[in-house]
């Protein structure tokens, strides 16, 4: 069943499943083809659990309570361990690779207990939405996949690299493809404001787009124009956030919501008064996180200043190939804004793989190079991936415990061959469980799954997914407390999660008993 239909359908269902079984029973027929019996279900609204059987049939969840005297054509017996919507990753990297035979069943994901996945973010990705969602149909998904506009695209796919204003036309045309991938399913647009060319775009641009969006009933999403003090900084920026939200009329989603660099280490205060503000004044403002406290980038979007990239990637490197003093201060500036070379680590360099895993201190102390010289080499010969410890643990921890936080990972998938990558990529979810709900208390287990599931679900209007009750996908992770955590590591990050024994997606298991299924079972949504 399609997302959208699901709308006007949602009552009838919630009144009609629990009178379905009892006629199915007296002919005999199982009323479903699985029953979980006797797990501690977290609904996914922030209530404790309960102990409750699960009825699925089909792709529905049909039931909640006690279904002892149910006939069904297999019962899972699950009595110690838990049972969650499955986990909605709103902020994820994941769509180049989803559409290859390597990584469409998106293991790493399942593994963590995520069955939806919300890609083309931070304003990348293709601007035809209709081709992409061909691209990943093609060799099938472990994992549900909802699509954003990518601004950035648009842009630059009617602007090009320019770092001016769009003219009334080719507004009007940016407006055109925004609409188009409206009409053809997505959930909302995404800006990469911090980056070219989304960074040439103004907040009036941004508003405008926006304007298509709300119409229909999507969400605005970006990585803000400065997370630190590049700038206009980084509460100018969540400001930003809250206008376009407000002046376009749409939820506005602050994504992997941070203060980076110790220039703004406290600033998390100062965020929250902010959209709390906005809140009680009407605007819907949101935020996403991932649960570590170093953030991946590209070296280049770390380092290099947004003016020396206009006119795109050939003109940015003849600039550094020659650079004036001016660009080599705001390197310098921009070097120190992420705590120095020290506490930036390669996690991707193909021209030299030895080189993944090294700090930009050691790879400096290598070359014989100072770390400002060794950062232009490294761009210069094709630039590098790096993972940037800039985060202070109070920041993230203020951030997390927010009632309108959303859960992210802000990963991709890769395989082990594909560099250093941030351990994100493989272990997010379970990392905010093991760290934050059970060694150190910072959010219980409701409120953390309601992060993960409820939440990012009425927030981008997934219609009848992100709850444990009747009506709803059976998209279902079942998980032992005791045993999920995160595995991955900074140095080590192909390392699986932990804990999750069994999965379904749209009433599929993707894993049982640990053990990971063969057929894909996940869909491309459309709103």
């Amino acid at each position: 069943m399609k997302e959208f239909e699901m709308k006007s359908i949602w009552p009838m269902m919630l009144l009609t499943s629990w009178l379905t079984a009892a006629p199915l029973l007296a002919q005999g027929t199982p009323a479903f083809d699985l029953v979980i019996r006797g797990g501690r279900v977290l609904d996914g609204s922030g209530n404790p659990w309960i102990r409750a059987d699960v009825g699925v049939r089909g792709d529905r969840i049909t039931a909640v309570g006690d279904l002892s005297g149910s006939l069904a054509k297999e019962v899972l017996e699950v009595p110690n361990l838990y049972v969650a919507p499955g986990f909605i990753d709103v902020h994820s990297h994941a769509g180049p690779a989803l559409e290859t035979v390597e990584l469409s069943l998106a293991r790493p994901l399942l593994a963590q207990g995520v069955t939806t996945v919300v890609i083309n973010p931070d304003g990348g990705g293709p601007a035809d939405l209709e081709a992409q969602r061909l691209r990943l149909q093609e060799f099938g998904l472990g994992v549900n996949v909802a699509l954003l506009v990518p601004h950035g695209t648009v842009r630059r796919q009617v602007l090009g690299a320019e770092n001016r204003p769009p003219s009334f036309e080719e507004l009007d045309a940016m407006r055109g493809l925004v609409d188009r991938g409206m009409r053809v399913g997505a959930y909302g647009l995404s800006s990469g404001l911090f980056y070219a060319p989304g960074n040439f775009a103004s907040t009036d641009e941004i508003v405008e787009l926006a304007r298509v969006v709300a119409r229909h009933g999507g969400v605005y999403t970006s990585h803000i124009r400065d997370e630190a003090d590049y700038g206009e900084g980084v509460v100018a920026a969540v400001e930003e956030v809250i206008r376009v939200a407000e002046q376009a009329g749409l939820p506005g989603i602050v994504t992997h919501i941070k203060a980076l660099g110790p220039n703004v280490w406290g600033a998390s205060a100062q965020l929250i008064k902010r959209i709390e503000r906005a809140r009680e004044a009407g605007t819907q403002v949101f935020a996403d996180q991932y649960p570590y406290e170093a953030s991946a980038t590209g070296l280049a979007a770390a380092l290099v200043p947004r003016w020396a990239e206009a006119g795109g990637q050939d003109a940015m490197l003849e600039r550094l190939a020659d650079p004036s003093g001016e660009l080599l201060a705001d390197i310098a500036e921009n070097l120190k804004r992420r705590a120095g070379a020290g506490r930036i680590a390669i996690r991707t360099y193909p021209p030299d793989p030895s080189l993944e895993g090294w700090s930009l201190q050691q790879v400096a102390e290598h070359w014989s190079l100072s770390p400002l010289d060794a950062a232009l080499t490294l761009i210069r010969r094709g630039g590098a991936g790096i993972v940037s410890f800039n985060m202070d643990t109070e920041d993230v921890e203020r951030l997390m415990v927010q009632p309108w936080v959303m859960t992210c990972s802000d990963g991709g998938l890769t395989l082990p061959a594909q560099g250093v990558p941030h351990p994100r990529n493989y272990g997010a979810f379970p990392r905010k469980i093991r760290r934050y709900v059970l060694e150190q208390r910072l959010l219980d287990l409701a409120s953390a799954v309601r992060s993960m599931t409820s939440l990012p679900a009425a927030v981008f209007g997934f219609q009848g997914r992100g709850r444990i009750a009747p009506g709803s996908s059976a998209d279902i992770v079942i998980f032992d407390l005791n045993r999920i955590r995160d595995r991955a590591t900074y140095t080590q990050p192909h390392q699986l999660a932990e804990g999750v024994v069994h999965l379904l997606v749209n009433g599929s298991f993707a894993v049982r008993d640990g053990v990971f299924s063969e057929e894909p079972a996940g869909r491309v949504l459309s709103r």
